[in-house]
């Protein structure tokens, strides 16, 4: 039988952000990986280039830690937001969601945003930041649409994550999600690009008019 995965998770009423906890801990106490943070509400939570992640009490905040000698052999670091993301996405859709994933790292029910993931390497370990809209926020951001306990989705998303499936499996199945990204855009060094005019890569990288472009979040 298995042995199963030694996950431990520390929950919290309020951080400033799950993500800047974990990475402090990370420099200062070298803890036991993998680790998971959980908290009820974030201050200062971090989203895409720099922006804030809104908080409302009973969405989903977390950030988790991995050793980067747990991550699969032929996942380019660059895209680590898109796998993680995508696993996710699964781990929705089998509970009944209709969610996708916009590239690379933003969670999307119909034109709307309900989550999004940011991942950051701190030495030889790779912390990955996740919001999720469980219930609708007080300033009109989308939420989930369907019900879920945190603690379903949670026990679900790390199964799948412990099971550590390729990166060429998981990009098989995202390339064809792709196509729900063409109505969509991305911003390449401050500019609004169409993600119609872009070409996925076999690495999850864009090719746009030539140029490669990587998540770097």
């Amino acid at each position: 039988m298995e042995k199963d995965w030694d996950l431990k998770t520390l929950y919290f009423d309020t951080l400033p952000s799950t993500q800047l906890y974990l990475k402090e801990l990370i420099k200062k106490t070298k803890p036991s990986l993998p680790l998971a943070v959980v908290c009820e509400k974030q201050t200062d939570g971090i989203g895409s280039r720099d922006n804030t992640w809104t908080s409302h009490k009973g969405n989903l905040f977390l950030s988790f830690a991995l050793p980067l000698s747990a991550l699969p052999k032929d996942l380019k670091l660059e895209s680590s937001s898109i796998y993680f993301s995508y696993l996710l996405k699964e781990t929705l859709e089998a509970l009944g969601s209709k969610v996708f994933l916009k590239w690379p790292n933003d969670l999307y029910i119909n034109e709307e945003k309900v989550g999004g993931m940011i991942t950051t390497i701190v030495n030889d370990t790779i912390i990955c930041g996740l919001g999720l809209n469980l219930i609708k926020s007080s300033d009109g951001f989308a939420c989930l649409d369907l019900e879920l306990s945190k603690h379903i989705i949670l026990k679900s998303y790390f199964k799948k994550i412990e099971r550590k499936p390729l990166w060429k499996q998981v990009f098989s199945k995202y390339k064809i999600n792709f196509y729900t990204n063409q109505n969509f855009f991305t911003n390449v060094k401050g500019i609004k690009v169409s993600l119609s005019e872009a070409v996925l890569e076999h690495d999850g990288s864009l090719n746009i008019n030539g140029e490669r472009i990587y998540s770097l979040r």
